[in-house]
Order: C-alpha cells, then sequence, then structure tokens
C-alpha cells in the first residue's frame, strides 16, 4: 500500500487544520493510501517528520503558512528528499500556495492533489538556504518574524498590518549594491523583493512572475520622494506599478549577488533568512509540486 506523509502545524492560522485531520486521512483513505502524520512543534526538529522516509513514500502533503512550507523545503532539499510535495493552505499567509491554485477548503485540496501529476516547478536559493515564494531584505520585511505567533493565530493578517505600523517611525533610505547580467544597480531603496510566486503579504506584486521560467522577478523600491512613493502605492494596488515602472526597478534573472552594510535582516517566506552578502539563484525545476491546477 502506498504511504504518505502528512506534516501539519496545528498553530497555523487559526489553529484550522486540527479540524480537517481525519478529512486528510479520510480523503487518502479512499484512494488507497496510508497516512503518517507528524505534528510540528516548538520542542521537536522536522527531522523527526522524516526519519522513517524511504522509497514506499509516495508524497509529503503540508498543511500550515509560508512559513512551514519553507521549513519543510529547506530540510528536503538540504537532505536530497526528491519526493513530491503537496501544500495544504491552512496557515495565516499562503501566498504560494493561492499562486498555484490550491483551494483553501481542506477537502477540495486534497482530492486535487490525488487527482494530479507532479509538476516540476522553479524553486530560489539564497546562499545556504531555500525559498519557494519569496526573499525579502528592506523595511517590513521582517514583520512576520517579529509578529507574536498567538498574535497571528488571534487576529490572522492585521496582527501584521499592526506590526508593520510598528515599523514607521524607522522608516529611512537603505544603502544597496545590486549586481547580475540583466542588472547593476548601486544607490538607495526602501525594499526588496526577490520573487518565485508572485505574491507577498496577499499583495500581488510580481504579476508577470511565472515559477517555470528558470528566473526570479526583483522588485526594488527606491528611496524617492513621499509624492513618487504615494504614486507608487496607488499603482501598486491598481496591479500597474512594474508597467510603469517609476520609483522602482523591475527584471528577472537566475543569478543576483546583493551586498549591503545596513542593520538590516532578510526574510524568506516569513522565516529569518541568511546574512549578507547574498547570493540568489534560480534552480530550474528545482522541486516536485502536487495539486497545480
Amino acid at each position: 500500500m502506498k504511504k504518505v506523509k502528512f506534516i501539519y502545524n496545528p498553530f497555523s492560522g487559526e489553529n484550522a487544520i486540527i479540524s480537517d485531520i481525519d478529512t486528510v486521512i479520510k480523503t487518502h483513505q479512499k484512494e488507497g493510501y496510508i497516512v503518517v502524520p507528524h505534528r510540528i512543534s516548538f520542542d521537536i526538529e522536522i527531522d523527526r517528520a522524516f526519519e522513517d522516509i524511504d522509497d514506499t513514500y509516495s508524497y509529503v502533503i503540508v498543511a500550515g503558512g509560508d512559513g512551514t512550507v519553507d521549513t519543510v523545503v529547506n530540510y528536503m532539499k538540504q537532505n536530497d528528499i526528491d519526493l513530491p510535495l503537496a501544500i495544504l493552505p491552512v496557515g495565516t499567509a499562503n501566498d504560494f500556495a493561492k499562486f498555484i491554485g490550491m483551494p483553501q477548503d481542506v477537502e477540495e485540496a486534497c482530492y486535487q492533489i490525488l487527482r494530479s501529476e507532479p509538476k516540476d516547478i522553479d524553486i530560489g536559493r539564497i546562499n545556504d538556504k531555500y525559498f519557494i515564494n519569496v526573499a525579502s531584505a528592506g523595511l517590513f520585511t521582517d514583520v512576520s518574524q517579529k509578529t507574536d505567533v498567538n498574535l497571528k493565530n488571534t487576529i490572522g493578517k492585521l496582527a501584521y498590518y499592526l506590526k508593520g505600523l510598528e515599523q514607521l517611525p524607522n522608516f529611512r533610505k537603505l544603502k544597496i549594491k545590486i549586481d547580475s547580467k540583466e542588472m547593476n544597480f548601486d544607490g538607495e531603496m526602501y525594499l526588496m523583493l526577490v520573487f518565485n510566486g508572485q505574491t507577498a503579504g496577499n499583495f500581488k506584486l510580481a504579476y508577470k512572475a511565472s515559477a517555470e521560467d528558470g528566473m526570479l522577478d526583483v522588485i526594488l523600491i527606491k528611496a524617492v520622494m513621499l509624492k513618487d512613493l504615494i504614486g507608487l502605492f496607488i499603482r501598486i494596488l491598481k496591479g500597474e506599478h512594474l508597467d510603469d515602472q517609476t520609483g522602482l526597478i523591475y527584471f528577472k534573472s537566475d543569478n543576483i549577488h546583493i551586498e549591503c552594510c545596513e542593520d538590516i535582516v532578510t526574510d524568506i517566506d516569513g522565516e529569518r533568512g541568511p546574512d549578507f552578502p547574498l547570493n540568489i539563484q534560480c534552480i530550474k525545476g528545482g522541486i516536485k509540486i502536487l495539486g497545480i491546477k
């Protein structure tokens, strides 16, 4: 009988997956799978989830938000586990799952996974870590890291917005240097995002991105005057900012080197990223994903 490793984060979102564990098991048993669950917790390392992984497993399902997915992806890549991955979007932020068309209803998502074939999807590598959706640096990028887990579970996305407002007094220009075949920039910015997916914080910022073209989409919001920044935000809300690029730089690349001497952290899919300097690469077809619509 075929087996599936089911890794779930009971703390994601509003503990949503807890009431749907039986749904995951039931839908898979109907199709002849044995579901082997593993509960993520703060006091147990992720490697415990993969202790019994062998060739009897068909794929891995992860139920959680972007941070949970990032943790599983990094462990799988760093340990050469080449099983297909499926995502149940039950976290506060589910940007990559939404990008690939996963429904929020768990039963519907399970059937979509079961009826699909694995698809090779690009993945980003930033120094010695991996990201499936977005890597970022600059203002507001550490909001997810600083937002209390209990607050996120209680008031959801509003917690991110409240934490972001706390950072407004620290709004300042940041010096950065970017080198790639396609673009060289040495100047000041507010925010830089490197996308494999399209959305961050439910904002569809990289609407021209594809996770199958072997390229990452880089968006740099320059340190411009306030009037230009307001105009840029309006174009972002309208989804027009990549066509009229006043106030930002946008390009695609598969290999980017970034230097920054500012006291800022990086973020990968909502988790703490590596320190500068950064070497960012796109690994074409680097992971197999199930359930893509």
